[in-house]
């Protein structure tokens, strides 16, 4: 099980879940990335930003 960054939620990760996958959670929405499924560890997703064509 691992544990929001944000809220401090435990979060329960699928059995098909990928490092990378991006997921929410489920108290307080926060958008995050699997980081690690052996040992479950989830942290912020990157925010993308716009690289305005370069």
């Amino acid at each position: 099980m691992a544990q929001c960054p944000e809220c401090a939620a435990d979060i329960t990760l699928e059995s098909n879940a990928m490092v990378g996958e991006i997921i929410y959670c489920p108290d307080c929405n926060a958008e995050l990335e699997i980081l690690n499924v052996e040992q479950p560890e989830v942290g912020l997703a990157p925010q993308v930003e716009e690289d305005w064509g370069e």
